[in-house]
């Protein structure tokens, strides 16, 4: 049969692939230079795959230019995607493939980063409560280095001083958990410092001028309002000092003390008056210009004639440096200190300081009187003395007996009275002569 005429004009399409012939496999596609616009086209462009590339679409059979009608089919339907397969949207940037790799989730292993790490940094809690105990103890020694007392709450604190290596040591212990070099480094150097301001005094000797002339037997004590007044005559029989200092003795506690060692001490100086500001100075030798320092609690003071020596003779009892009362606490110590810097000839101050050797204002009474500490000529210096009372240790050396040049000091104790929160203390001195 001949062919049709128009038919024959015609252009004559592509042969339709062999249903039967395998695809051939897509050509790799050129690398773009670098700087190399793609070329813009409104056309969608076909699907991508992140896999082998597709095959490409076999037509029906019958469609093209085989036997039959002739007629142009038509195009196949494209196979679809498979589900895990992205379809990029059309216009959009093909899809870089290394940045299409998966992020593992949180907590899966692999060479991947955790994009959620932790905000605080192991061991934060310890060292900040580390540096939490570090704070008071380089507070008070640094105050205690650089000789002041301060403001509240330092006059308080400083009578923990040697306790306060307690919370120094946890301070560093904490930091060395918690590794942080510079928090330990600052730990070992507050620790040190407090043990060496802790340590006590040094002790000297000191040689009286000239030969032992008397040997002179103090006892200082404070009966808490007179509470302790029994104790007290107990043990004045039982010890026999020489001279006694009594705080805080009330008029009830001084006609007792004075009525009961009317042959044994029968001199005294004193303050006639209620609770805490009543105070008495009991001696066996012969007592002189009686006079008294100024201050809220009675602190007599007279001059004694011992062995053919003058000796001066003060009791001490400042206010405590409670807050509010630093300021008085201070006041009345300084006064201490000028009646030890004027005084002539041999002298001895005892009571209850309301201060310990590391308070600067109770140094300043041995620094610019020339005085020394009993209890720190036999290294007694850290034997607390308040509060014997309540659930809380002694921890402070509050009741001192100070002593001139002229006194050599043999032994100290320190005594328990029923009634009171204050230990005694009793001191062996020797006078000495001029040669």
């Amino acid at each position: 049969m001949d062919s049709d005429p128009a038919l024959a004009a015609a252009p004559k399409p592509d042969a339709a692939p062999d249903p039967q012939q395998a695809p051939e496999p897509a050509a790799p596609k050129p690398a773009a230079e670098p700087g190399a616009q793609k070329p813009k086209s409104d056309a969608p462009k076909p699907q991508q795959t992140t896999g082998p590339a597709a095959p490409k679409p076999v037509p029906a059979p019958g469609s093209g230019s085989g036997s039959g009608s002739g007629a142009v089919g038509p195009a196949p339907a494209a196979p679809e995607p498979a589900a895990s397969t992205p379809v990029p949207t059309p216009g959009a940037p093909e899809p870089d493939p290394i940045a299409a790799k998966p992020v593992p989730a949180p907590g899966v292993t692999g060479p991947f980063m955790d994009p959620h790490p932790p905000s605080r940094r192991p061991g934060r809690p310890a060292a900040l409560l580390a540096g939490l105990l570090l704070v008071v103890p380089a507070l008070v020694t640094a105050c205690r280095l650089l000789d002041t007392d301060g403001i509240t709450p330092v006059p308080q604190l400083l009578s923990f001083l040697p306790w306060l290596t307690v919370p120094a040591g946890l301070g560093l212990l904490l930091a060395a958990v918690a590794r942080r070099r510079g928090l330990a480094l600052t730990a070992v150097v507050v620790l040190a410092t407090t043990a060496w301001s802790s340590l006590p005094y040094t002790t000297w000797t000191t040689i009286g001028h000239g030969l032992p002339v008397a040997r002179v037997r103090v006892l200082a004590a404070n009966v808490e309002f007179g509470q302790a007044t029994d104790a007290l005559i107990a043990t004045i029989r039982r010890e026999r000092p020489a001279l006694v200092y009594v705080s805080e003795c009330d008029r009830a506690c001084g006609r007792a003390l004075t009525t009961a060692f009317a042959a044994e001490l029968p001199h005294y100086a004193s303050v006639e008056a209620d609770g805490s500001v009543g105070s008495v100075l009991l001696s066996a030798h012969p007592l002189r210009d009686w006079r008294m320092i100024p201050a809220t609690m009675g602190m007599p003071g007279a001059t004694a004639e011992i062995a053919g020596r003058s000796v001066r003779v003060q009791l001490a009892h400042p206010m405590p440096p409670l807050p509010g009362q630093v300021d008085v606490w201070k006041r009345e110590l300084g006064r201490i200190e000028d009646f030890a810097a004027l005084r002539t000839g041999p002298t001895l101050i005892a009571g209850d300081f309301n201060a310990s050797q590391d308070h600067a204002a109770f140094r300043a009474i041995l620094k610019e009187g020339r005085l020394r500490d009993a209890a720190w000529a036999v290294r007694r210096s850290r034997a607390a003395t308040w509060p014997v009372e309540g659930p809380v240790p002694p921890y402070v050396q509050i009741d001192h007996v100070l002593v001139s040049d002229e006194f050599s000091v043999d032994d100290v104790r320190f005594l328990d009275l029923d009634g009171t929160d204050h230990r005694a203390v009793l001191a062996d001195l020797d006078l000495r002569g001029d040669r």
